[in-house]
């Protein structure tokens, strides 16, 4: 995985921090190495629970685009004063959706149904190649 690593900047007396990674295709040890580098981002951020949360569903996220697509992704949190935003981008047009888990699905198929039911607002922005999947935490909540 190349670290982008994490960027302050001060805009209007307001403070906002940028992490970036790009996993690589299929690079499943990527996955913890995403929730390790969120969790340094959320350090001092609202109440731990919140910063958890964040990180089961940067992981669900990281792990849909790996395993889902065979291409590398791109993982861009911003925290500022609205909250955290978190996207993956992919480069794969086929967009995904929340599915009813069966017990024949294993582990598989709960990702975005968790996205969906612990994010303030999730949602999927087409790209001229693939798409960005995202959710935001809000920061009134935390």
């Amino acid at each position: 995985m190349r670290a982008g690593g994490t960027r302050s900047q001060a805009s209007a007396g307001r403070l906002r921090c940028t992490l970036r990674r790009t996993p690589g295709r299929a690079d499943l040890r990527a996955v913890p190495e995403s929730r390790r580098a969120l969790r340094e981002l959320l350090r001092n951020w609202g109440a731990p629970e919140r910063s958890e949360v964040a990180e089961l569903l940067t992981s669900e996220l990281v792990t849909n685009a790996l395993v889902h697509t065979g291409h590398e992704a791109v993982l861009t949190a911003t925290l500022g004063p609205r909250g955290l935003r978190v996207e993956v981008r992919d480069f794969v047009d086929r967009e995904p959706r929340p599915r009813s888990p069966s017990v024949d699905d294993g582990t598989h198929g709960r990702g975005l149904v968790l996205v969906e039911s612990l994010a303030d607002g999730w949602g999927v922005r087409k790209h001229r190649v693939g798409k960005s999947v995202w959710f935001e935490l809000g920061a009134d909540a935390a």
